[in-house]
């Protein structure tokens, strides 16, 4: 008996297609949830970063001496700086991971219209739209995921800025005359200064 009258070709492709479709929702699926994880991870640590902040806020506000303290309207100026960016970080993850739970959806639905089409042979042109808003929430969120990391970014500029600023009306002059204002290259390198600028460390000879 021919091989081709045991087993169907037609059948086959048209099973190996059906299988294949269905397991394309499912990759997407996994890509979210992992972008739902990693989103609920940042969220969970910028909620415990707004307690860090309210707990200094409330110690600084509370303090009798205030005037022994450096820089202390510059720390409440800081520290509310930081509480406004951090919720407004918050706010943008919160977006982000209902974006995420929104493309699951479709992307589940997309695998149910996809099963429903070839059971009935008809409709095979549903999943492709709901597919596609699907893929659109998964873009929407990762924009929102950029802008948080953006803004995060400028969280952790805005304390080193402060940081510094402290470092430099605390710290001897002879310390901080060795180090730069601000980093070089946009942080990419330390801030401490060439030894040619520094008579100590250029004496030195294995000073860099």
């Amino acid at each position: 008996m021919p091989a081709n009258e045991i087993v169907n070709p037609d059948a086959l492709n048209s099973t190996i297609e059906f299988l294949t479709a269905m397991v394309t929702p499912a990759l997407l699926i996994s890509a979210t949830g992992s972008l739902v994880l990693s989103t609920s991870t940042r969220l969970g640590r910028i909620v415990d970063r707004v307690r860090q902040l309210e707990e200094r806020l409330s110690d600084l506000i509370y303090l009798e001496t205030k005037q022994d303290v450096p820089l202390y309207d510059k720390r409440v100026e800081v520290i509310v700086d930081l509480l406004d960016k951090v919720t407004s970080r918050s706010r943008i993850l919160q977006r982000a991971l209902a974006t995420f739970y929104y493309g699951i959806g479709m992307f589940t639905l997309t695998s149910v219209t996809i099963a429903v089409a070839a059971f009935f042979n008809t409709y095979r042109w549903v999943p492709i739209p709901i597919g596609i808003v699907g893929i659109m929430f998964l873009f929407w969120g990762s924009v929102l995921m950029l802008r948080e990391t953006r803004m995060a970014t400028a969280t952790v500029n805005a304390e080193m800025d402060f940081t510094w600023q402290l470092a430099r009306d605390v710290a001897p002059k002879d310390v901080i005359s060795r180090y730069a204002k601000r980093g070089k290259r946009r942080g990419q390198k330390t801030a401490k200064l060439p030894s040619r600028y520094d008579p100590e460390l250029s004496e030195t000879p294995n000073a860099e």
